[in-house]
């Protein structure tokens, strides 16, 4: 495979045998090339901006500066890098704060490698990804949710427009590109949007997320 097909990686992790693993692995797939390694949050953004990789494996637990500020520091400034975060935590609160700083994906350090393999061609797709563990757990919420009756009360009283509007958000698609795709003016995207919030009772881009993984808008394993 030519180099520019590949997929471009950086792994930030300051272990160096969970490091020297993740290198082995990704240099095992044809796909995959690492372009640089950082050892710590401020190399993670640093070097992020120095190679341009479309994707980078982040931990989120590492000196200087969190994966979860990393994250944040590199999306202000390279929004097109996609961050797949890479941990042990397995809660809802670590996924929802790392999604909040724009991240596309959370895979945890025990799932396999072929998980690890299909989250990195899913985010460098646009896509989003999510550890099977964690999206059993907010599945289990959602459930319970239903089972109440409050989910599918909120849910039910969006407009199709607001219904589709909502899962291209949760996708990643920013307004422009949600105005190309269903024809409509970046205008009227914000108003369906300043709608959903309302309806949902939601408050941030990480709140519609999570909402849309619960409903089972977005392919977590695409």
């Amino acid at each position: 495979m030519d180099n520019g097909d590949r997929i471009k990686v950086l792994i930030a992790e300051d272990h160096p045998i969970v490091r020297d693993g993740l290198r082995m692995l990704l240099r095992s797939y044809s796909d995959m090339e690492v372009v640089a390694e950082a050892t710590d949050g401020d190399e993670a953004v640093e070097k992020a901006l120095q190679h341009h990789p479309d994707v980078v494996l982040m931990d989120v637990a590492m000196p200087k500066m969190s994966g979860i500020e990393a994250t944040r520091a590199i999306k202000e400034r390279e929004p097109d890098i996609k961050i797949l975060t890479l941990t042990v935590h397995d809660s809802q609160d670590y996924f929802f704060r790392i999604v909040q700083a724009g991240a596309s994906g959370y895979i945890l350090k025990g799932d396999t490698s072929s998980e690890l393999v299909a989250a990195i061609r899913a985010v460098q797709r646009g896509g989003v990804f999510l550890s099977p563990l964690v999206a059993k757990r907010l599945m289990e919420d959602y459930l319970r949710r239903v089972a109440s009756g409050e989910e599918n009360a909120s849910y039910n009283g969006l407009t199709e427009r607001e219904r589709e509007v909502l899962k291209l958000i949760a996708q990643g698609h920013t307004n422009q590109e949600v105005a190309d795709l269903l024809s409509i003016s970046p205008y009227t995207v914000q108003t369906h949007r300043a709608h959903i919030m309302e309806k949902l009772n939601l408050h941030s881009r990480s709140d519609l997320i999570r909402f849309a993984i619960k409903k089972g808008l977005i392919d977590m394993s695409a």
